[in-house]
């Protein structure tokens, strides 16, 4: 709420702004008007018109910064621009030229017409003068809105922006005069308080392009962010806990996902009458895997006895929303039941989910009876699909009772109950641990090496890589990736750029794995990448106990994502 209340307050002082002050006396003008004939015209017209321009810069900035490292140099080449035109007003204005003189030529056009089109038109002028005086201190909060993409939030703090804009605007209209002489003195405080903001800014991005700011605090491990920057985005957003979804409520809608697998389109209507099973899953997660021979088995059990199961794939990484992808994974699994592709999270924040995997035991009712997040519970599941199917058959028997017996093999085997290593992402966005003593430089090439030795959990890189929010790219022949771990196994979910095969050699503690090799290289370490996905690379055969992996990458263009262990 309080960045919300910050972006009102930011759109109701624009009115402050220099470039307005030769609006206004045609709006005081006409305040002896109807305020429906003439002051709500102009505040739809200006509004509408601001909302516009403001959602076509939103639209374009998230654009602009999907263009991989490109994207973030121009995001902060405008955010310079952007500072450089609050210290020197003269910049401003003659930046913003075009928009004012636009207003302008509408603002005379509205003065011929009539009383009601007239001030519509003026609206629209207001709009296009207000816009461009907004600009900078607006830019400021469509650059940050970019970066996250174009979605409901942005659109919001847009929406709170115009309506701060149109506060100040109608009070303008009641008070008349009044607010003018007012405006006036407060000129030379806002031109001050826009420099200073300014100067800041033009700070900021000097120390991100520089790099000092990772610089300084990759010499503090004690002050890892990713964390707290979890934290923050979570109090931030308004998306709810799964804990919040509470038994013995109606099904949320099943509708939104971007293509099915395995079936048609389900909806509720269709399920009513059905005992349903609702996994989030997604195929790189090495938790979900890990589930999924019991639910193949239960699928094969009761799917006769009214049992569905449905796979709702909701992406962690961008290469599992390509539905190319999705589909390989699915039939390399073994998957027969229907999978929902979820790529917009509108099945997962229908139900409120927050976790991989999460089950959801739907009654023939419709009613969520039972949710678990995580692995285990494979028996209190099993009974509780038992219990619904008996009272969707009004007691019967069923066919076949007991529970399943299932062993998974290679990724899908059960995880041991012993100490592990963490699961641990390598792009910037949820880092740590991260042991090089080189300091990350995001979303640029650069070189990195590593340390004499790593302490438990940590990783490091050699070589040449650039590292993004989501992953690091190998730019050259030779790059490494070390890992001090502990655990039975050791998973690395990896690609390759333009889905080119990319060979690479493990070894564990300093020689090939032998015996200890995963399913997805050989007894020597060696291996290749032909697919995004989760790879096997470690499965220990004697006592669970401190290692050292590392993974050599024979050929440029490989991509890593995220450590897991079991």
């Amino acid at each position: 709420m309080l960045i919300f209340f910050l972006v009102y307050l930011g759109g109701l002082l624009t009115i402050f702004s220099p470039c307005v002050l030769p609006v206004l006396p045609f709006i005081f003008a006409r305040s002896d008007q109807s305020f429906l004939r003439n002051g709500l015209p102009i505040l739809v017209g200006m509004a509408t018109t601001f909302t516009l321009l403001a959602s076509f810069a939103a639209v374009g900035g998230a654009w602009l910064v999907q263009i991989n490292q490109y994207g973030r140099y121009a995001a902060m080449l405008l955010l310079l621009l952007l500072g450089v035109a609050l210290i020197f007003p003269a910049l401003s204005d003659r930046l913003m030229r075009p928009f004012v003189t636009l207003g302008g030529r509408l603002e005379q056009q509205a003065d011929k017409e009539g009383s009601l089109k007239g001030s519509l038109l003026l609206g629209v002028a207001v709009g296009f003068l207000w816009a461009p005086c907004a600009g900078p201190i607006l830019g400021l909060v469509l650059a940050g809105a970019a970066l996250n993409g174009a979605n409901l939030y942005s659109a919001l703090l847009l929406l709170v922006f115009a309506a701060g804009a149109a506060t100040s605007l109608a009070l303008a209209l009641f008070a008349g005069g009044k607010i003018l002489t007012l405006m006036k003195r407060g000129l030379g405080a806002e031109l001050w308080i826009r420099r200073g903001l300014g100067i800041a800014v033009v700070f900021g991005v000097l120390v991100i392009a520089l790099g000092w700011d990772t610089r300084f605090l990759s010499q503090f491990s004690f002050l890892s962010t990713a964390n707290t920057e979890q934290q923050l985005v979570s109090t931030l957003t308004t998306k709810p806990k799964a804990s919040s979804l509470s038994t013995n409520t109606l099904t949320p809608l099943l509708a939104g996902a971007t293509h099915w697998l395995n079936s048609p389109p389900l909806n509720n209507e269709m399920l009513r009458g059905k005992v349903v099973l609702v996994d989030f899953w997604t195929y790189s997660c090495i938790n979900c895997l890990r589930t999924l021979p019991y639910l193949k088995a239960w699928h094969e059990k009761y799917r006769d006895q009214g049992l569905v199961i449905i796979g709702v794939h909701t992406p962690e990484f961008a290469f599992e929303k390509e539905q190319h992808n999705v589909e390989q994974a699915i039939k390399d699994l073994g998957i027969t039941y229907p999978v929902a592709m979820d790529n917009q999270y509108t099945i997962w924040n229908a139900f409120k989910n927050d976790a991989w995997p999460a089950h959801y035991l739907i009654d023939a009712q419709g009613r969520i009876r039972q949710q678990h997040l995580g692995e285990g519970a494979y028996e209190e599941t099993e009974q509780m699909i038992q219990l619904l199917l008996k009272e969707s058959h009004h007691g019967e028997k069923l066919l076949s009772e007991g529970f399943v017996h299932v062993t998974g093999s290679g990724t899908t085997a059960a995880a041991i109950d012993l100490d592990r290593s963490p699961e641990t992402y390598l792009g910037y966005g949820r880092q740590e641990n991260f042991a090089s003593p080189e300091a990350i430089k995001q979303d640029v090439a650069a070189h990195y090496s590593t340390p004499k030795s790593l302490k438990q959990d940590q990783w490091s890189l050699s070589g040449k890589w650039n590292v993004s929010a989501d992953e690091n790219v190998l730019q050259a022949a030779g790059g490494t990736i070390s890992f001090r771990f502990q655990g039975r196994d050791l998973h690395l979910v990896m690609g390759s750029q333009n889905h080119k095969p990319v060979r690479f050699r493990v070894t564990l503690d300093g020689i090939p794995p032998d015996a200890d090799h995963g399913t997805d290289i050989d007894s020597h370490g060696n291996g290749v990448i032909r697919e995004q996905r989760l790879y096997q690379l470690i499965r220990l055969k004697g006592k669970n106990s401190m290692h050292t992996f590392s993974i050599k990458f024979l050929d440029a263009g490989a991509e890593a994502f995220a450590f897991t262990f079991g």
